[in-house]
């Protein structure tokens, strides 16, 4: 929120998701791409952290990366992973967050690549590993270094406290709550709008700890949330807490 406006009971700076919990709910976006030694950026088929707090890349089993691993002479190619957010819905910037991995990529081995492809589904399900064996192969990241870039702000998080986390369990199913909840959404929009006054306001995003707007004027542009009266246990919880959101707003 910016500086000089009145407080609202509606729009203000509550707590929200800690940088690691942001990080890894930005991890489970599907823009990824991977710039590694040697070889420059390129898409990856998908890339995944674990429930556990692993990394895992999907890439094509021969060529390129594949191959650059294999031929590694330590066994691991120093490479950095990029993950990008953008709001599922159409605004000036959508670019909401920019998520940086860096570390070393290894081969998995042979007798633990079933079951990393488990882990792999359940925090990214992706038609992808079905070829993992086939024309696919999985590595994993070794992480050294984790940064998240939000609002012209980068923080560095240790890869303990990345791994440590989990994401966001209503920042990872915003796009089908915001289906579900369209009316009292833009309902909740045009409450913020009245009180920036003449600014345009757009919905930005959710998390458990409310939702998120941007706010577009003249001289640039600023997020808010309206906060939820406390964190949701989950996203079944959403629809009923935007209704209260607007039932506060009408109070």
């Amino acid at each position: 929120m910016t500086t000089g406006r009145p407080t609202s009971p509606l729009v203000r700076r509550p707590a929200g998701p800690t940088a690691a919990e942001r990080a890894r709910t930005v991890a489970t976006r599907p823009a990824v791409s991977v710039c590694a030694l040697g070889l420059g950026t390129s898409r990856l088929q998908a890339a995944a952290t674990t429930d556990a707090g692993q990394v895992l890349v999907v890439v094509p089993r021969s060529g390129g990366l594949a191959d650059a691993v294999r031929r590694a002479p330590q066994g691991d190619l120093p490479a950095r992973v990029t993950v990008t957010s953008r709001s599922p819905l159409p605004l000036r910037n959508p670019l909401r967050a920019r998520l940086e991995l860096a570390g070393w990529l290894v081969p998995v081995p042979a007798e633990d690549e079933g079951d990393l492809v488990l882990d792999f589904a359940a925090a990214r399900p992706t038609d992808v590993l079905l070829d993992v064996g086939l024309t696919a192969t999985l590595l994993r990241l070794d992480v050294a270094e984790v940064l998240l870039h939000e609002g012209g702000a980068c923080t560095e998080i240790t890869p303990e406290d990345y791994a440590a986390a989990a994401p966001d369990p209503v920042g990872v199913a915003e796009e089908e709550l915001f289906a579900g909840s369209a009316d009292p959404l833009a309902q909740l929009c045009g409450r913020v709008r009245a009180w920036t006054g003449d600014d345009a306001v757009h919905l930005l995003g959710a998390d458990r700890y409310g939702v998120l707007f941007r706010v577009e004027h003249r001289r640039g542009c600023y997020d808010l949330r309206t906060p939820f009266a406390a964190p949701l246990p989950g996203a079944s919880a959403f629809p009923a807490a935007v209704r209260a959101l607007l039932a506060c707003a009408r109070a």
